[in-house]
């Protein structure tokens, strides 16, 4: 006989975070518990306002229909395809089952990476702010010895950003340190291109969502003259059917798509986005949603397993004042889970 219930947990960021959709202060996520006779487990639904598609006011109805329905079992399907307008709520689901299954409730994909043995490199997250804020941040990427940086821009404005840049690729060549850039969809279809032209000057790796989604015929045009390689991001939200996923990069065709969990459908949307992707030559990496811990933990340990050389967006475990403490680890720029320290999960 197994049990279900839910908890909501309000995250508080250290220091406010910019994006060009705003300024992050809190971010809200639900955790679920399933209990059975001799064991529990945990997922978490990681909710991000404004942006999944499941933002919606009867959000905490269906995880009460969950909780109610938690019988039908995520290996039966039933429940997971129940949830398809509800992707934060299906990665939630698949892991507190992944979690109730395994012999520890916080070892989901057993490998080296849980053993110790080996990291996951990532990139290190350079927030949107005034230029000295920013220049503080890279600084302190580069003391912790990340070299794959990941900085926001369309916030401020762009030669200010492009300055900021420059001044690292003044110091360190793109063979020591590799940039990406993530726009959030903050340029104009009509200056993209122009902008990709003078980023891809500084020799970058990618830009994340240059263009907000939904432009699907400008987007392919900019994947189609960019000299910067384009990463999908946000464009994948929303898209449910194995149908409508293939269309879209047979459409816009990108170099590269970004996967994350919580906002396309778990890991069963992410194992479909990968096979499509690998089918239409698109790279592809994993990143997080910010999520706590416990989200952060599932997302890095299935993405271990999917051997990707290339690194990751998991850094994000350190961004709260109230994060669960756990075994994750960020050092020199890879994230590790140490097993000889405890997970303390209070709420």
């Amino acid at each position: 006989m197994l049990q279900a219930s839910f908890q909501k947990h309000t995250l508080n960021f250290k220091r406010p975070s910019g994006t060009s959709r705003g300024v992050l202060n809190t971010k809200e996520t639900y955790f679920l518990f399933i209990k059975s006779e001799e064991s529990f487990g945990v997922g978490e639904c990681g909710l991000l306002r404004g942006l999944s598609i499941d933002d919606r006011a009867d959000y905490e109805e269906e995880l009460m229909g969950v909780c109610e329905n938690i019988e039908l079992g995520v290996n039966q399907l039933d429940l997971y395809e129940a949830l398809e307008e509800f992707p934060s709520i299906q990665f939630g689901v698949e892991t507190a089952f992944k979690s109730l299954y395994s012999k520890n409730p916080f070892e989901l994909y057993p490998s080296q990476f849980t053993s110790g043995e080996a990291a996951i490199p990532i990139n290190g997250l350079v927030w949107m702010g005034d230029k000295i804020f920013m220049k503080q941040q890279i600084s302190e990427k580069l003391k912790e010895g990340f070299i794959c940086i990941k900085m926001k821009i369309g916030a401020i404005d762009f030669k200010t950003e492009l300055g900021l840049l420059k001044s690292i690729r003044k110091e360190f060549s793109a063979s020591e340190v590799e940039l990406r850039v993530d726009a959030n969809g903050a340029f104009s279809p009509n200056e993209a291109l122009e902008k990709l032209k003078m980023l891809s000057d500084l020799n970058l790796h990618s830009i994340e969502q240059p263009i907000k989604q939904g432009q699907w015929q400008e987007m392919a045009r900019l994947c189609e003259e960019t000299p910067l390689a384009i990463a999908l991001d946000e464009e994948l939200i929303g898209i449910f059917s194995e149908e409508e996923k293939n269309k879209l990069l047979d459409t816009i065709k990108p170099q590269f798509i970004i996967l994350k969990p919580s906002l396309i459908g778990g890991f069963g949307g992410s194992d479909s986005w990968i096979k499509l992707a690998e089918q239409h030559n698109a790279g592809w990496w994993v990143t997080s949603a910010l999520e706590s811990n416990v989200g952060l933990n599932a997302i890095s340990q299935y993405t271990f397993t999917k051997n990707s050389k290339l690194p990751q967006g998991l850094g994000t475990g350190s961004l709260y004042t109230n994060n669960i403490d756990s075994p994750l680890e960020v050092s020199n720029g890879t994230l590790r889970y140490n097993p000889t320290v405890n997970w303390n999960f209070q709420i």
